[in-house]
């Protein structure tokens, strides 16, 4: 007897994995430029402070690193990891950090602990397509709000509220991916206030927070929030190490924390605690501001690059111009085909990712997703110029 479609659980058999992964198997080409992951770059990744971090925590903490620990986490980084997020406003004690394999799993266990098959969720329109995903493996519902150049419209979010009920909503208020859009800072608050009025979880993914290049950074949703109804969620995958998997959620809602703890429990035990004693020494040493002022900088100037390099595209291009983050959102004129124009940048030796993938509902197939991180800035140029020709002659 093969085993068929029908073995599989209702609601994953629509589910074929993420574009992006199906993406990367194009990238060993020879020759091939990605702008389609959304890796740092591989020089803002410190293998010499990490194994020297290493070293001296096994020093210092011994067995207690190689044995299990408890879910809620290594007390030690709740605290480094408390002091980092509140740097930027984020209201959370020790106690209301739950350590995470990176952001990701953050929103799995908030997913675990709220939806039920067919519950609504709301998302930006577009958004990141692992959280679609991931939403989707739990068979929930989602509704996409509307957006602008300012994020998600309050408005038109509430009137979905009032229509669907929803169980929770999902934003990335900071350097959006995959747009680059920050949110509002009256959108912000007023967010958190729609939350508490209408009792919806907001689960505010927020890994892009320090990597700013201009402008002035500004408090999280989480900040607003009196009750409890926003769980904000970060990751060091973008600042130190994606390989480390870790991420931190405040959670200043005991009831929802407690059910997420006992989500991670089955998940995976713990994470890693030699990876978050790591963390916490990098965080305690003040290793970060001086890290993160040198791959800002390096990151300034490769999307300086890419956004010059729209002067090679058709007239009626248009594109985000981000304050920070890893990603330009493009729109390309009405009638492209972002699709038809990924297989012949493909074949230029270029790669990115249509726009349509990150919207819950299809569609929008004149958009397209850059990434600027991995490249450095010979090779954007060189990329935009390959891409700019194939988009032209679309």
């Amino acid at each position: 007897m093969q085993f068929t479609e029908e073995q599989f659980a209702k609601h994953m058999r629509p589910i074929n994995g993420s574009a992006i992964r199906e993406i990367f198997k194009l990238l060993a080409r020879p020759g091939m430029i990605s702008f389609a992951g959304g890796n740092p770059s591989n020089t803002a990744l410190e293998p010499d402070v990490i194994s020297d971090l290493a070293r001296e925590v096994l020093d210092k903490y011994g067995t207690t690193l190689l044995q299990y620990g408890a879910t809620d986490g290594f007390a030690p980084f709740r605290e480094s990891a408390a002091a980092f997020l509140n740097t930027e406003g984020v209201r959370c004690e020790a106690a209301e950090v739950l350590p995470v394999q990176g952001g990701s799993q953050a929103f799995d266990l908030l997913l675990k602990a709220l939806v039920d098959p067919g519950d609504v969720v709301l998302c930006e329109s577009p958004t990141f397509l692992g959280a679609i995903q991931a939403m989707r493996e739990y068979n929930a519902k989602l509704v996409a709000m509307p957006t602008d150049e300012n994020g998600v419209i309050v408005e038109a979010a509430e009137e979905l509220i009032q229509k669907h009920h929803p169980k929770l909503m999902y934003v990335i208020p900071t350097f959006q991916n995959p747009t680059g859009i920050t949110l509002a800072l009256k959108r912000r608050k007023a967010l958190a206030a729609l939350a508490s009025r209408y009792g919806v979880v907001i689960a505010e993914d927020d890994p892009y927070r320090d990597l700013r290049y201009a402008g002035e950074a500004l408090p999280p949703i989480q900040s607003f929030d009196e009750e409890g109804w926003v769980v904000y969620m970060s990751s060091f995958s973008k600042y130190i190490a994606p390989g480390m998997r870790l991420g931190a959620a405040a959670v200043r809602n005991p009831l929802l924390l407690r059910k997420m703890v006992i989500g991670k429990q089955s998940a995976d035990v713990h994470s890693p605690l030699l990876n978050q004693a790591i963390v916490d020494a990098y965080l305690r040493k003040g290793l970060m501001p001086a890290h993160l002022e040198r791959i800002c900088g390096d990151y300034k100037r490769q999307l300086n690059a890419m956004l010059a390099g729209f002067d090679r595209f058709p007239a009626g291009t248009k594109h985000t111009v981000p304050q920070g983050g890893l990603f330009v959102w493009a729109e390309l004129p009405e009638g492209a085909d972002g699709l038809e124009a990924f297989n012949r940048a493909v074949e230029a030796g270029v790669a990115f990712v249509p726009g349509t993938h990150f919207y819950p509902d299809g569609g929008h197939l004149n958009t397209l997703r850059l990434n600027f991180s991995m490249c450095d800035i010979p090779t954007i140029n060189e990329g935009m110029e390959r891409l700019g020709g194939v988009i032209s002659n679309l």
